[in-house]
């Protein structure tokens, strides 16, 4: 069967199908980015601050790890799976990378150990989903487990100091004003947007994720294609826990307690559904840039932690109910 009839198989709404696929991607999206503008003016008129360009790059700075990590995540959930070891896996990488950088002394052996140690995690669980056919959920909540347990085993319990002082030249180098974790983020997201809209890959992911069945019936191998996905997820987390250890200067197997849940959030509060299928990289761009700005403004006006906490958890009830009502309205025609 054709690359054209397996990307029939990923859904589409009824009344769009027949537009071109960046139009109909610029209608699915011009909501959120609409509220996006209105968020983003609001904060600029009414918190102090917040239009500067110090702010501005930092911003940009602070969402590079969501970032980063929701391009891939946004594929694992195209897929119609979901990742919940993805904090983990930065914590191990990060303390990977920072205990054979400084047992080796060699920046680019740590910094491959600790990428090799993520891409590792993700496709062993890719394997378990695929191979043994467990739901992802308990697989990968499982591996977040365990995987912790090996970060902190590795480091011995507490943080890990790194004796190499080129290794923070990683997450401080610059270039036209924006540091290497901004410009890996925005690789992350003109890579995968490539990947999602115009190859095959991407185009059997949505398929796959539309309807396993159909899709493996059509010719797509989706053992090997989830292996893959979570494979990519795993190098992605590994690289962007290498970049935060550079940044915080030790690898700490305690860091993003809590990240897989904020960047599922704005996946999801951009358009990717939970159900599978239904994937868009300019939606998850905006949805990363809005949590990113409404923590950034809970920060500027010193809103106390436990009621940025209530605020982070209403985004994620939102974002699903959102997907909730958007999965009723394709169903409906």
């Amino acid at each position: 069967m054709s690359q054209d009839k397996i990307a029939s198989m990923a859904p589409v709404e009824p009344a769009r199908s027949g537009l071109p696929k960046p139009l109909r991607t610029l209608l699915d999206t011009s909501g959120l980015i609409a509220v996006f503008v209105l968020l983003f003016a609001g904060l600029a008129i009414f918190v102090p601050d917040f239009l500067t360009g110090r702010n501005i790059v930092g911003l940009l700075l602070s969402v590079t790890l969501i970032g980063s990590i929701a391009t891939t995540m946004m594929m694992v959930l195209a897929l119609g799976e979901v990742d919940l070891s993805v904090a983990s896996i930065v914590a191990l990488a990060g303390v990977v990378a920072a205990v054979v950088t400084s047992a080796s002394g060699s920046v680019t052996i740590g910094v491959m150990g600790g990428i090799a140690a993520g891409a590792a995690v993700g496709a062993f669980n890719g394997f378990v989903v695929a191979r043994f056919g467990i739901n992802s959920l308990i697989a990968t909540l499982a591996a977040m487990e365990f995987v912790r347990g090996l970060a902190y085993i590795t480091s011995g319990g507490d943080a890990v100091m790194i004796t190499v002082p080129e290794f923070f030249d990683l997450g401080s180098a610059a270039f036209l004003g924006l540091t290497l974790p901004v410009w890996t983020m925005i690789a992350c997201f003109i890579v995968f947007g490539v990947i999602l809209n115009m190859t095959s890959f991407g185009r059997n992911t949505l398929a796959t994720g539309g309807n396993a069945e159909a899709a493996s019936l059509a010719g797509v191998n989706v053992r090997k294609l989830k292996i893959t996905v979570f494979a990519l997820q795993g190098l992605i987390a590994g690289i962007a826990g290498v970049l935060l250890t550079s940044r915080m200067g030790l690898g700490d197997p305690n860091t993003s307690q809590g990240l897989e849940l904020a960047v599922i959030s704005a996946c999801v509060l951009g358009g990717v559904s939970l159900s599978g299928g239904v994937a868009s990289i300019t939606g998850v761009l905006v949805g990363v840039l809005i949590m990113g700005c409404v923590q950034n403004a809970m920060g500027l006006l010193n809103v106390p932690t436990f009621y940025q906490y209530l605020v982070r958890g209403a985004i994620l009830l939102l974002a699903v109910m959102f997907d909730r009502w958007k999965q009723t309205r394709r169903a409906g025609g």
